[in-house]
This record gives structure tokens, sequence and C-alpha cells, in this order.
């Protein structure tokens, strides 16, 4: 066996008893996780910088930087996310439906865990802690294979999960990493499905479509983010303004920052005017259609035809200019990637109409994308945002890390 292959039979192993362990056990894992990570954070602290350092050495970007940057206030937020976690109600023996049959047969169908979940993701090490302890409390046991980034405080968060998981006596492999971060090892992960069942890929579109079309292990696709706001003629154009700000801005390395905004023709002129001071505050590159560069001048460039699909990452935003609001509809189905789009409008029918046409796992009125988060969602943490449309979409929090079973109870029933 490969050491891989050693690893996913560990977890399968792992998976038995965890699927049994009550809420009380769950949550006193959980517990004590969350208890270990301040303590000992500056472990966790320390082996994080020497990861920034051979990333900075290396030319990372200053926004994926700034993803793979631990502090001691975002590792306090970590912890509260694991607290709130144990908070959620257990979705495990939940029964969805129990019903009498003609025959005598009470037949009801019962949450239960996936099994056991393998995650990729890049330099995110919050992901490590987030997703594992969502599996945790949902039964599940996870395999958890980071980017090379975010190697050393993947290893720090990790063996404390595990040391934690044995002192609430669960086996330390409900939890572990691949320690080769090679893209070999990748790959042969996608092909696990004698111990894996379901693959989590968290990261860019590209990371995500190589799994979605290589792997035999099933998918749940997470994370593309080419996110749209669209400038209503009947917006306030002041709130306009700040939501553009705030869903660029605020943290453009994620998949809920906004990549392109779509401007009515009629509010062009007075939007960009309140808009623009706040977008230089952070030099924001703006890549526009041939009538915003009419308005914005040497302040943009002109935009390619790919700026119309990409997610950039970074302190740059696709602008284009719409005629109305099918047109911009028309557009974001053409263009996104099922992720999160908003209208901003006063317009009631507008903004219904909106809601219902955009192919989208969240779609926002007058407030930013940012919001698509399982912790502002109210589900804790999320496992990722899930822009497909079978099993879960939208913000992967517990119930979405769950699955049906039926059982049957007979008293000699036969066929």
């Amino acid at each position: 066996m490969t050491t891989l292959q050693q690893q996913g039979a560990a977890a399968k192993a792992a998976s038995y008893p965890l699927s049994t362990a009550g809420t009380a056990l769950k949550n006193a894992a959980l517990e004590a996780i969350a208890a270990v990570l301040t303590p000992r954070q500056d472990e966790w602290l320390a082996a994080n910088a020497a990861d920034v350092a051979a990333a900075r050495e290396a030319g990372m970007r200053p926004a994926m930087l700034d993803r793979l940057t631990l502090t001691p206030e975002r590792i306090a937020g970590i912890v509260d996310g694991v607290r709130q976690i144990i908070s959620l109600p257990d979705p495990i023996g939940r029964v969805d439906k129990m019903e009498t049959r003609p025959n005598g047969l009470i037949i009801g169908r019962r949450r239960g865990p996936l099994g056991a979940i393998a995650i990729i993701f890049e330099a995110r090490p919050n992901v490590t802690v987030d997703a594992a302890a969502l599996c945790l409390k949902s039964g599940n046991v996870c395999i958890l294979r980071g980017g090379k980034e975010a190697i050393r405080s993947n290893r720090c968060a990790v063996e404390l999960m595990r040391a934690a998981l044995r002192q609430a006596g669960l086996p330390e492999d409900c939890i572990s990493l691949v320690q080769d971060t090679s893209h070999e090892t990748a790959a042969e992960l996608m092909y696990l499905d004698q111990y894996v069942d379901v693959l989590i890929p968290r990261g860019g579109a590209g990371l995500i479509r190589t799994v979605a079309r290589e792997s035999s292990v099933p998918v749940i696709r997470t994370g593309e983010g080419v996110c749209h706001i669209y400038v209503d003629p009947e917006a306030d154009l002041d709130m306009a303004a700040e939501i553009l700000y705030n869903a660029k801005c605020s943290r453009p390395s994620v998949c809920n920052a906004v990549e392109c905004v779509l401007v009515h023709r009629d509010v062009a002129g007075a939007f960009w005017e309140k808009a623009l001071p706040l977008l230089d505050k952070h030099s924001v590159e703006l890549r526009a259609d041939a009538a915003a560069l009419k308005i914005l001048g040497g302040r943009a460039v002109p935009a390619a035809e790919s700026d119309w699909d990409a997610e950039y990452d970074d302190y740059i935003l696709a602008v284009r200019t719409v005629e109305s609001l099918e047109e911009a509809i028309d557009f974001i189905n053409a263009h996104g990637t099922g992720h999160s789009e908003a209208i901003i409008t006063r317009n009631y029918f507008a903004a219904q109409h909106f809601l219902d046409a955009v192919d989208a796992a969240a779609v926002y009125v007058n407030a930013s994308t940012r919001f698509t988060d399982g912790g502002e969602f109210g589900l804790g943490a999320e496992i990722g945002i899930s822009t497909q449309k079978m099993h879960a979409r939208g913000p992967m929090g517990l119930e979405e890390l769950t699955s049906g079973k039926y059982v049957i109870y007979g008293q000699g029933q036969v066929r």
C-alpha cells in the first residue's frame, strides 16, 4: 500500500466509531480542540510565520499572502468558530420523516454522516480547523490536503487537533493531514475511492475544474467566485458605491469578493463619481468596456474578452455598462460561476425579478456579496461554498455534510 492508501485505510477505520459517537463525545472533542489552540497559539503562529516568509520570498501576491497569514485575532476567530459549531444542533440521527405504510411497515429517513471526506485546499490555514471541526460534529472523518505554501501551519494545527482527539477518547485518525503536497498526492487522492466517500476541492478555478474532471471519488464543487454587482437605474447610488467598495476591497482574495460590476447607462456617470474615490483608496485597477471608458477615461484600461470570466483575487475590477435589467441578468448567467450575485435597487419588482432569474447559490438585494459565508449565515463555519445544484448549494454547514438513510420497522412483513 502507498502512504496515502494507508492513511485512507486508517481514516476509514476511524469513521466507524465516529459515526456512532454521541453528541456529547463529539462536543467534548471539539471543546478540547478549542481549548488547545489558544494556549499553544505561539507554536501555530511561529509555523505560520515561516510559511509566510517562504511565500513572500517566492513572490506570492499580497492578496494571497493575506489569505495565508494568521494573527492572534484570526486564531481567536477560528476558536470562536469551533465553539459556535459546538452550540449548533447535531444533525446526526435527525429524522426527516416517518410514515406508516398500508402493510404496517414504519418507514423513516434519518440523517447520517457521509463517511470519509477528503478536502483539497490552498493557502488557507483557517480552513484546516474549520473543515475538521465541521466534519467532526457531523460524524465524518476528514483527510486534509492543503497547499505547500501552508504546510508548516497545517502540520501544527493538525498535530494539536489530533492530540485533542486522543484526550477526548476518539481515534486521532478522525483528522489527518496529507504530508506530501506534490501534485502526485493530489492526483492519487482523486482516485482513493476505496476509502474516501466524498472529495471537496477548495481553491482556484483551475484546481476545482481539474478535480471535478479527473476524480473517481464523488466531488462537491466549491468556491469558484466570479461574482457580480448590478447597479440598477433606481439604485441608491451612495449605497451602491459603499457596497461595491466592501465587496471588492474588504478582502479581495476570497471567493465571495465581487469581480465585475454592471452599471446601468442611465446612472453610470453619477455612480462613478461616488464609487471612484472609494476604490482609489486601494488603487483598484478598472478594466472597462467602451461605454465605461468614455466616463472613466484614463482611470481605467480597456477590458479584454477574458476579463468577463476572470476571478482576479486581487484589487482588479471588471466594469461593464448595460442597457437594461434583462441584459444584466443575461450577462450574469452567461459569465457567473453560480456563487453570489447582487442587485442594488429601490425597485421592488426589479429586485424580485433579479432574485427569480439569476442562477446562483446566493442572490442579494442591496447587500454585499461578502456575506456568503457559513458564519454569517448562522451555520457556524462552512466547509466551502457549493456552486453546484445537487445535494448541497451555497455555504455547506453541518446539514450539508450528512446523507439520508432509510430505516424500516416491521412486524414480520414479507413481500
